[in-house]
């Protein structure tokens, strides 16, 4: 009998260091990566792209199923997903639990078969450690001050060339928080036995380490 794959489940709002914190993870431990807010991103720019809009329940579930039926890694890769306009239609698609069981079956396979022989996998997002894999061993909630999270974007959209402004930013980021954190469905929320982290004064590094600390203290690695 193989040992069951080792989970690594991370969770939190946007801009606060979930995804660098999951890909150093993966990277460091040789586990599989999964951004799975990647997924409902994609499902955004299926919409976007159709003209539709991305709070259209039924437009946002006909992408899920396109998406889940010509899924690929390069997919995942597409350029505008990093758009700032498709994060905010990613969390309009996610609200419906329609979409989100369409796009479950993805991520929960992903967790269990790691692609390339891997020995687990890390995935990040907004309902992982509650709603995906809930008996994963290893749980993170990343979080930081709404300020510092605009301010993360703001230079990241800065640096892109892009023309928003900081308060914008902040309004569009308290928008998109109280939709995923009031949703009925998977509304984003640390599980009960997630180890919460405060990035608002750490760097990249330090939270690694207090994650890596954690993960051996929880696990054999």
């Amino acid at each position: 009998m193989t040992d069951a794959p080792l989970i690594i489940a991370i969770d939190g709002p946007a801009a606060a260091g979930k995804g660098t914190l999951a890909r150093e993870l993966a990277d460091r431990l040789d586990l599989a990566f999964l951004d799975t807010g990647a997924l409902y991103r994609a499902v955004g720019v299926l919409v976007l792209d159709a003209g539709q809009d991305p709070a259209d329940e039924q437009a946002a579930i006909k992408a899920a199923e396109t998406l889940k039926s010509k899924i690929s890694p390069e997919t995942l890769k597409n350029p505008a997903l990093r758009d700032h306009k498709t994060g905010a239609a990613a969390s309009k698609v996610a609200q419906y639990d329609s979409v989100r069981r369409i796009l479950r079956d993805l991520q929960t396979d992903f967790a269990i078969n790691p692609p390339d022989g891997k020995g687990g996998a890390v995935l990040d997002g907004r309902d992982i450690g509650t709603v995906i894999c809930p008996n994963a061993p290893v749980k993170f909630y990343v979080t930081a001050s709404i300020e510092a999270r605009a301010d993360r974007r703001f230079k990241e959209l800065q640096n892109k060339g892009g023309a928003a402004t900081y308060e914008a930013v902040l309004e569009e980021m308290r928008i998109r928080d109280a939709r995923d954190s009031e949703r009925s469905v998977s509304p984003l929320r640390p599980a009960d036995d997630a180890y919460v982290i405060d990035t608002s004064d750490l760097s990249a590094d330090q939270v690694l380490n207090m994650a890596l600390a954690k993960i051996k203290a929880r696990t054999s690695l």
